[in-house]
């Protein structure tokens, strides 16, 4: 899935092939004729009768971390369905939009799309997620990139509120704690608290459930080493990586909004289970209280794409599956290092940076309700893959033996090419991009709806990059100018940080090395 909006077209100028791009007459219809990591070593939960989380009332043993115990208790002490090859297919639009619908009326946002995703047509995923996986939160690098997809997100940007760096290293340092104990399934504090005439340490809405493979992801954006003044807070300005001091380039088609972008630090949590993703950022904001304050935050649901060759391949929401060509853990260690992870000598000022990754966040609207409008020879031909199968254009006979077949963009149907030039995947195909590929972990997000009843909806596009300059960015620029795709598309939001290598055995905090 797709990348960045195209430079508008002038008012009323149709694209030869396709219907009208964006806010189209409520009776219009298309017209048209276009043709037809492997993580580290995990370890499976205990049995439910022995696991810690499965009876409330006797509490968790503390984390083994060596980060010590965070602060207790008080909060400012920092505290649709169709059966295709005997496969079961995705959800509906019919049952998408009932459900969400309901969800609006309740006045869930964002999290009511999580209900959705995790109950409608997604039954038997839901019945086969590792509920007792765990995940080591620390290692060589940060959990929650090569991970296999989980199939909810939390993620939640912060604005540091403080120009004291012990206080920012304070937080930092019970962050670690309390990720390391909740991604081991414990309460925050380590055990239910006694004491009545106090704030419980932990809020509780995770006691007594498995972590479901939870991973917490941790990064920091410009405004920790430099903030909007130009002032160097914290002392970090000489160490900030050149990706963060040029920062994201400007695109065409984008109307970023101020409250979906940015952050001095970013948390990304992910489980198959969305309340444990809930509970990890309430928990984590709550003991940030007097250093650093929520900027946004967003809920996602039904991955949309895949980082494991165990995995399915996912679908979004305009129904096409994402994310075939994703890059997956067990491509090795030469693709990772390539693509993913930093170097040494990649920026000898952020030397600090080696074994980490760039996390770069697109914020992406998804024009629903004209997309359900085209019909579906021209989907396909802008996407340039079948519908059903998610097999190339190129393939004479589509079936699901065919998804993971090599693009042969040269071949012709009909004396036409196959895959159109400007076909989402023949754009950012590694041999048109330099060979470069992209490891992404993009989950589906609904936010309630507009005025006009329209589902405010999309994707929630994450890219874990070894240098976004290299390849992401100029990938989505290429976007901007060719891709089919971008016409049902706005970028609303945007963010870039530097992911530092994982917490090692003796830190006490995430990024440490950067504090030394």
């Amino acid at each position: 899935m797709p990348g960045v909006g195209a430079a508008p077209r002038a008012p009323g100028a149709a694209h030869p092939h396709r219907l009208a791009p964006h806010r189209p007459h409520p009776e219009e219809g298309s017209t048209t004729n276009r043709r037809t990591e492997e993580p580290q070593e995990h370890r499976t939960g205990t049995p439910a009768s022995s696991a810690p989380w499965a009876d409330p009332d006797a509490g968790t043993a503390p984390g083994n971390g060596s980060a010590g115990d965070p602060a207790a208790g008080d909060p400012a002490a920092g505290d649709d369905a169709a059966a295709t090859g005997g496969r079961t297919r995705g959800f509906t639009r019919r049952r998408l939009v009932a459900g969400a619908g309901i969800a609006g009326a309740l006045g869930i946002a964002g999290f009511g799309g999580g209900a959705l995703g995790h109950h409608l047509g997604r039954e038997e995923a839901a019945r086969e997620a590792p509920t007792q996986l765990t995940y080591p939160f620390r290692g060589q690098h940060q959990q929650g990139i090569t991970t296999p997809a989980q199939d909810n997100m939390y993620i939640a940007a912060y604005d540091v509120s403080t120009d004291d760096v012990a206080e920012l290293k304070g937080l930092l340092a019970r962050w670690t704690v309390a990720a390391e104990q909740m991604c081991a399934g414990e309460l925050v504090g380590g055990e239910p608290d006694a004491n009545p005439n106090k704030p419980p340490a932990d809020t509780g809405e995770a006691w007594g459930y498995p972590p479901a493979g939870l991973s917490i992801t941790f990064g920091f954006g410009r405004g920790l080493f430099q903030d909007a003044d130009g002032k160097d807070r914290f002392g970090l300005k000489a160490k900030m990586p050149g990706v963060l001091a040029e920062g994201v380039p400007r695109f065409a088609n984008e109307n970023l909004r101020e409250g979906s972008s940015d952050g001095d630090l970013v948390v990304q949590a992910c489980s198959n289970d969305p309340q444990v993703c809930v509970h990890a950022i309430r928990n984590l904001t709550r003991m940030a209280f007097g250093t650093a304050v929520l900027r946004w935050g967003q809920i996602g649901y039904g991955r949309t794409s895949s980082t494991s060759a165990d995995q399915e391949t996912p679908r979004n929401l305009f129904g096409f599956k994402d994310g075939t060509a994703n890059i997956k853990s067990q491509d090795g260690d030469e693709v990772l290092e390539k693509e993913v992870w930093v170097q040494d000598g990649d920026d000898a000022a952020a030397d600090w940076m080696v074994g980490g990754s760039y996390l770069a966040a697109r914020k992406i609207h998804m024009y629903l309700e004209v997309w359900d409008r085209v019909r579906l020879s021209e989907q396909e031909e802008v996407i340039g893959r079948d519908k059903r199968y998610g097999a190339p254009l190129s393939v004479d006979d589509p079936s699901a033996e065919h998804e993971f077949d090599a693009l042969d963009l040269s071949a012709r149907k009909d004396g036409e090419l196959a895959i159109p030039k400007d076909a989402h995947v023949a754009v950012v195909a590694p041999e048109n991009n330099g060979g470069h590929r992209m490891l992404r972990r993009g989950y589906n997000y609904t936010d309630g709806n507009d005025s006009l009843g329209r589902l405010d909806a999309g994707l929630f596009f994450i890219v874990f990059a070894r240098d976004p300059r290299a390849g992401f960015f100029p990938i989505l620029r290429k976007m901007t100018e060719k891709d089919a795709l971008t016409e049902y598309l706005q970028h609303v939001g945007s963010a870039l940080f530097a992911v530092p290598p994982g917490v090692a055995e003796g830190d006490t905090m995430v990024g440490q090395r950067l504090f030394e």
